[in-house]
């Protein structure tokens, strides 16, 4: 039986998911808390990792080895870089990238070491059914690249570096550590992200305005995937 993990960054990203449910087993491990709760059926792990790569690798790790889940679902908010992409608006991660590896000096291109690649991608199966429930539920959701580095981006500059170098629709500080440690240990990962800035020099003033609004969006959209897959 399928035992899912669900992560954010933040706490903020993960409220509005344990409102759905009710009984919350608390485990405190490694300087985090993690939520176990049963919805129909289906037992679940929840946590906010904390941000950025490192702590987002180390729950990620932690929810997959000790807690035994077998499928990770991301849910949280994100940077614009496509111009189409508006406050509210939800994009699914069909491959995610590091826009902060740089190894270039030694010959490498931008996000790459050896042993490793530019871009990790996620599971078809996770985002056909992502799909299938927007379209059920007429959620408007887009599919592309989601760009990761340990940095909140509000450049102009560094936010054209990534869509030029990386082709990226979207800049977060998570999603791709989490898509490595889900690639390496062959668990079938999802990375949802509901736009929450446009990542330019204005991404500060609306991110504390918007944040909390973008992550009920991300959370009640997953919510709907979830009871998709106990089915």
């Amino acid at each position: 039986m399928t035992k899912l993990a669900i992560m954010g960054a933040m706490e903020e990203e993960i409220e509005p998911l344990l409102s759905h449910f009710k009984d919350v087993n608390i485990v405190e491990f490694a300087n985090n808390k993690y939520y176990e709760v049963s919805y129909n059926g289906l037992d679940i792990v929840i946590a906010y990792s904390k941000i950025g790569k490192v702590f987002a690798s180390l729950t990620a790790t932690t929810m997959i080895e000790k807690f035994g889940c077998d499928t990770l679902l991301f849910s949280g908010v994100a940077g614009a870089i496509n111009p189409t992409l508006k406050i509210g608006d939800l994009i699914i991660a069909d491959k995610l990238c590091q826009h902060d590896l740089d190894i270039t000096a030694f010959g490498h291109p931008n996000g790459f070491v050896p042993g490793g690649s530019v871009f990790v991608k996620t599971s078809k199966e996770l985002r056909d059914t992502a799909i299938e429930v927007a379209n059920e539920n007429d959620l408007k959701v887009i599919v592309g690249t989601i760009a990761t580095g340990d940095q909140f981006v509000h450049s102009a500059e560094r936010k054209e570096f990534i869509e030029s170098t990386f082709k990226a629709d979207a800049l977060e500080m998570e999603g791709a550590s989490v898509a490595v440690v889900c690639d390496a240990l062959n668990v079938p990962f999802f990375v949802l992200r509901a736009i929450s800035d446009s990542a330019d020099m204005d991404a500060g003033f609306d991110f504390d305005e918007f944040l909390k609004s973008s992550a009920v969006n991300s959370a009640n959209y997953l919510i709907k995937i979830v009871e998709k897959l106990e089915k």
